[in-house]
């Protein structure tokens, strides 16, 4: 039977006024909200926000709500200030209550909030230049007291747990995933760590000192698995897109989560983590950039530009430069120490960064 594309049209319309009336009868009051879905500010911006009723009804109290949660209310119908500065940053639902004569309607929009100012730009200093095994497909990356790092490695049949000298760049200790597993980033917690995988809805957890996979956990409330890294409190991680999951650091799974935005909108991306002195330090993947985030609510405060931290002239004519790219920052919190490299990369490079 040929399929009759304009009937199939015409019959959708027609449903779609069936549904409407059926669930709406002519006359009948509505609540209306402002703003419109979708509007942006910045944080920081004061949002009017205003419900009224189609009939011209007056409310005996209209009660705004943010993410389902209280935070202002009214006896009429002029608009509510809502204030921004503690909100975090991405879409937050905006929800007016319409109390009358015992009965309530609801009517939501969603208010977009990003970051109140652009990022401050940085550079990079080199202060001193260690080996890196170009066999390693970095993926994650941490500095710990003795001048060894854990490090992880991505690719098929190539990915890796390991501990690496700093001076040497050599493996001291080497945990190989099965073949059918991407590595990717990691974190440590007490006397083990977490270490995630790129597709394959998977997380290892490993004993710290032995290597020896203790348990596998499901990975499955990101897109994918990226980035990792332990403030302290939570382990944080990445999964393709502006998101930074906070996870329990006992059970490994999810609290909350933050959404990276600067003032123009959502930073995709954002890949290996660190977490230095109160603040995140992200790798834009493909990118020569790192951003500096408020933990707190996602806002972008400074981007550092890598740029010609290793020098295209500097490297080999068959290198591919679109997937061997900037990856990896380890920090020494005792000797105020920050470490970057690459993915396959030859060298890791000790740097500061300075304000441009």
């Amino acid at each position: 039977m040929k399929f009759n594309t304009r009937l199939f049209i015409t019959a959708l319309f027609f449903l779609a006024i069936a549904g409407y009336y059926g669930c709406k009868s002519p006359g009948s009051e509505t609540i209306n909200i402002t703003p419109d879905a979708g509007t942006a500010y910045k944080l920081g911006d004061v949002v009017p926000v205003k419900a009224s009723s189609s009939a011209g009804t007056m409310p005996d109290s209209v009660v705004y709500l943010i993410d389902s949660i209280r935070n202002t209310s009214r006896k009429d119908t002029l608009a509510a200030r809502i204030k921004t500065d503690s909100l975090p940053c991405g879409s937050r639902l905006v929800t007016a209550r319409f109390y009358k004569g015992g009965k309530v309607q609801e009517a939501s929009t969603n208010i977009i909030i990003k970051a109140a100012a652009p990022p401050v730009e940085y550079t990079y200093r080199v202060n001193k230049v260690y080996p890196h095994d170009p066999a390693s497909y970095t993926e994650g990356l941490e500095y710990h007291d003795g001048d060894y790092f854990f490090e992880s490695t991505g690719l098929e049949k190539e990915s890796y747990l390991l501990k690496v000298d700093l001076k040497t760049g050599k493996r001291l200790q080497a945990a190989k995933l099965d073949d059918q597993y991407f590595g990717e980033g990691i974190a440590t917690v007490g006397d083990k760590i977490l270490m995630l995988t790129y597709r394959e809805g998977k997380a290892f957890v490993y004993d710290k000192n032995t290597f020896k996979v203790l348990s596998t956990i499901p990975y499955t409330w990101g897109r994918e698995g990226w980035g990792m890294c332990f403030d302290g409190k939570h382990i944080l991680n990445d999964d393709s897109s502006n998101r930074i999951f906070f996870l329990n650091k006992d059970t490994f799974m999810p609290e909350s989560a933050i959404d990276v935005y600067d003032d123009k909108g959502p930073v995709n991306a954002v890949n290996e983590l660190e977490y230095i002195d109160g603040k995140i330090y992200a790798n834009v993947y493909t990118t020569d950039n790192i951003l500096v985030i408020n933990p707190k609510n996602g806002a972008v405060l400074q981007r550092i530009d890598m740029s010609n931290l290793w020098p295209m002239a500097q490297r080999p004519a068959n290198f591919d430069n679109d997937q061997n790219v900037l990856n990896g920052i380890a920090y020494d919190k005792k000797g105020g120490r920050i470490f970057v490299t690459g993915k396959k990369w030859p060298h890791l490079y000790q740097v500061s960064f300075i304000k441009k």
